[in-house]
């Protein structure tokens, strides 16, 4: 498969400006890749066609924490906000998956911008969505117990009743240190609500980890 169906990656998008940008190729890239970095001059508008990728900020101390994730019709705030504002990468972004993107240069995005008023409606409404989730996740983050944050993720990312990841990367999902992550889990898995194993988490008792999830105390 080489082309990509703009008008369904971009709802909204008119006919007249789908045909231009098909004719950008996909990339495809392998779980793990990194797509930019902090520091960086942002180059194009990204567009997850298939897969998952996140993007992470890491603080003096090494301490990582999962900004946001963006899958398919959904936006990467870092990068509108280079085009827009001229501002450069601030996080890092990983394919957590194989994925699949394109990336619309910066003359055609804010061409687009300026003429095609569908795509400036998903680009500002995808930018809105994305600043409210960030806005959760401060609130989270500020206010929510470590344990509370630590169950919801470990139900939000659970396939089957597992959860393939270490403790350092829960620990940047909820933006708390890896140590602290371990407690938790192992003081979790004493009361035979969770079971850990190298690289994962299986949830034994799922009423009792959405209990936790729910208390904000």
């Amino acid at each position: 498969m080489t082309g990509w169906d703009a008008t369904n990656a971009l709802p909204g998008l008119s006919p007249d400006s789908a045909g231009p940008l098909e004719r950008i190729a996909p990339m495809e890239v392998a779980k793990g890749t990194v797509l930019f970095n902090p520091g960086e001059t942002v180059k194009g508008f990204v567009v997850v066609l298939s897969g998952r990728v996140e993007v992470f900020l890491t603080g003096p101390s090494g301490r990582e924490i999962l900004l946001y994730s963006v899958e398919p019709g959904q936006s990467c705030v870092q990068s509108t906000l280079g085009l827009m504002g001229g501002e450069e990468y601030s996080g890092e972004a990983i394919a957590a998956t194989n994925a699949r993107v394109v990336l619309i240069p910066k003359d055609i995005f804010l061409s687009l911008l300026d003429r095609d008023t569908g795509f400036r409606g998903f680009v500002f409404h995808a930018f809105a969505r994305r600043l409210q989730s960030m806005m959760h996740l401060l609130e989270r983050v500020a206010f929510q117990r470590i344990e509370s944050r630590l169950a919801q993720v470990l139900i939000d990312r659970a396939e089957d009743g597992r959860i393939h990841a270490t403790h350092a990367e829960l620990a940047a999902m909820i933006g708390s240190a890896r140590e602290v992550v371990s407690r938790r889990l192992d003081a979790l898995a004493r009361r035979s609500i969770l079971r850990l194993e190298r690289g994962s988490v299986e949830i034994r008792d799922s009423a009792a980890l959405q209990e936790i999830a729910r208390d904000d105390v």
